[in-house]
């Protein structure tokens, strides 16, 4: 975990929502099967205020789109790359990397969407001698909730999954939520604010400490 607080300099890009916070789910309204029926990128950099020179900067890009949308739910796909910065060696000190890659596929409801996910997660060191693999993959399930406010949206996502493998780390489930509120400004621009929180247990056999949460 980063032990870091950061401050955002560079504006998200995207396309549709941002893909790192949460989802939008789609109403029950296809009639047939499509293809590649959505997709949602980002891109962001943020500049890490703290006293230790291997986090200066936390820089992220990715995305997720829907494989297939077999109108009672969908297969989704979704990566991020995150790489951390510091400024030991240069200015830009690339000094690890932090990769997502996870796959879904849902049912849709009238209430809520409901999708089985698998996720993985693996951290490798830049310019620096890595000796132990630290990865872990999770198989969980994700609530997907998108309600009207008036004429802003709000996304929920909830996650629940138990880590099925893992590498050097201690971790044995994690859940995280996360929620997203826009409201248009003008055509084609809109205004959002996001939240999230996530939760990690902790394998007692492995090490005493106890659940993290952030």
């Amino acid at each position: 975990m980063r032990h870091a607080v950061g401050w955002l300099v560079a504006a998200m890009v995207a396309a549709c929502a941002p893909s790192a916070s949460a989802q939008e789910t789609r109403p029950l309204e296809r009639d047939h099967v499509d293809f590649l029926t959505r997709y949602d990128f980002h891109l962001s950099a943020a500049a890490l205020s703290n006293d230790d020179q291997r986090f200066s900067w936390d820089t992220h890009f990715g995305g997720d789109l829907d494989a297939v949308d077999y109108i009672v739910g969908r297969t989704s796909f979704r990566l991020d790359y995150e790489a951390v910065l510091g400024n030991e060696l240069r200015a830009f000190d690339p000094n690890q990397g932090n990769y997502l890659l996870e796959a879904s596929t849902s049912l849709r409801s009238k209430v809520a969407e409901v999708a089985l996910v698998f996720h993985h997660v693996s951290r490798h060191l830049g310019d620096r001698d890595k000796t132990t693999p630290i990865a872990w993959n999770i198989l969980g399930i994700r609530v997907l909730k998108t309600a009207g406010l008036g004429s802003n949206t709000v996304a929920m996502e909830l996650n629940l999954g138990r880590v099925v493998q893992h590498s050097f780390v201690d971790y044995r489930w994690a859940g995280d939520a996360s929620v997203v509120v826009r409201g248009p400004v003008v055509r084609r621009t809109s205004l959002y604010a996001s939240g999230s929180g996530d939760v990690l247990g902790v394998d007692a056999a492995l090490n005493a400490r106890g659940t993290q949460a952030g």
